[in-house]
């Protein structure tokens, strides 16, 4: 059995992601606590300029990266 490709987190869009976009909400989760969006070249600048609009502390990794 093969994995599938991760596809990216932004609504609508199927690409295979290339970007791993980890963030937290301080309001409701402690600081070891991240959550993990995956992104496509596209649309990665716009999922993490979402999540800094919002005051979310946001660390991108190419997912590659985060496999090995």
């Amino acid at each position: 059995m093969t994995d599938a490709p991760a596809e990216c987190s932004r609504a609508g869009c199927r690409a295979s992601a290339e970007w791993a976009i980890r963030w937290r909400n301080p309001r409701i989760h402690s600081a070891d606590r991240r959550k993990t969006w995956v992104a496509c070249g596209e649309h990665v600048g716009y999922l993490r300029e979402f999540l800094r609009a919002r005051d979310f502390p946001v660390e991108v990794s190419a997912l590659a990266d985060d496999a090995a």
